[in-house]
């Protein structure tokens, strides 16, 4: 589970690796749930044949995902992660899931308590190679009360068990998780994969992780 990550601060940064601006209302960049922040996804134009939409928006949302009969923004505070073994079938991510509504999160590091010594200590997660991360979500579309439109997205989550750094964190007796990184050339890929092909990107990352506390 991952409820505490780091987005991306410096603007030419995200350009260079994802060739989008992140908006400028991006909210913080130490993000937990209920926090504003930037998520990637295809715009819903893309597939009207229109040469001026672009390929990709960014857009900044709600992190924890906001089903559209939620009634209040504090539904989030429990949807920030999507287990991807059940984002089908719960009420919570099953629409934003079978409608093809995915998103990448964009983050520098996440963040998950060591319980080895006892005691929860908060470790920084992040490429060796220091690059930006490209987490797996999908994301939502809610109306507020007042009648305003509100973005939400959330990070898929999956078994973490065999993975040789990310399975040292969260209590012993809790299962391991872990975000879907996803590799940077598989970005298109994500955004386009119907629902009958989206699990087939619910891997383990491939990419070097290292951690500091």
């Amino acid at each position: 589970m991952c409820s505490h990550y780091q987005a991306i601060k410096e603007r030419e940064r995200y350009f260079t690796h994802f060739g989008l601006y992140p908006p400028d209302e991006s909210g913080k960049f130490d993000v937990w749930p209920g926090y504003s922040a930037p998520f990637i996804r295809r715009p819903r134009e893309s597939d009207a044949g229109d040469d001026a939409v672009p390929a990709m928006e960014v857009l900044a949302g709600q992190f924890g995902l906001l089903p559209h009969w939620a009634k209040d923004e504090k539904f989030g505070r429990r949807t920030f992660n999507a287990r991807s073994e059940t984002a089908s079938t719960l009420p919570s991510f099953r629409d934003a899931w079978r409608n093809q509504q995915h998103c990448i999160v964009p983050a520098d590091a996440i963040y998950e308590p060591d319980w080895r010594s006892g005691k929860a200590i908060s470790t920084r997660i992040a490429n060796a190679d220091n690059a930006p991360m490209g987490i797996a979500g999908l994301w939502s579309w809610w109306k507020s009360p007042s009648g305003e439109p509100v973005h939400s997205f959330t990070m898929l989550t999956i078994n973490a068990d065999g993975h040789e750094l990310m399975r040292n964190f969260h209590k012993a007796t809790d299962e391991k998780r872990m975000v879907v990184i996803l590799p940077a050339d598989s970005y298109d890929a994500w955004l386009d994969a119907n629902p009958a092909d989206s699990m087939d990107f619910m891997r383990q990352y491939s990419g070097q992780l290292v951690a500091t506390v």
